[in-house]
């Protein structure tokens, strides 16, 4: 595997994460979900936040609402629901769980 596809993997893999993060913190609409994650350095495009988005809603894990819009016709902004957070508070567990792991992988080689 060469580092740019081990790069893309850890990115798809941490993605449901990341865009929950972002949803718990504020209600946003699918754009800006898509520019917080370009601004971390986590480049997608719109094809693979939206289906994320909905296998997110069908799990319960987020929530939407329809608002006017100044800029046009009106956005779904999405916000975390009860369960999402949840599910969110264990994917911060697994992270934490594994990232520290790596840490000490990576601190035994040198």
């Amino acid at each position: 595997m060469s580092s740019e596809n081990f790069k893309i993997q850890i990115r798809k893999g941490l993605l449901e994460f990341c865009v929950l993060q972002i949803i718990s913190s504020k209600e946003v609409y699918a754009s800006e979900i898509i520019e917080e994650l370009k601004n971390s350095k986590i480049i997608v495009v719109e094809g693979t936040v939206y289906p994320l988005l909905s296998r997110l809603k069908k799990s319960n894990y987020i929530q939407h609402s329809w608002k006017e819009s100044t800029q046009g016709p009106p956005r779904k902004y999405y916000s975390i629901t009860e369960s999402g957070l949840g599910h969110l508070k264990e994917l911060i567990i697994s992270w934490t769980d594994i990232n520290s792991s790596v840490k000490k992988l990576l601190k035994t080689k040198k």
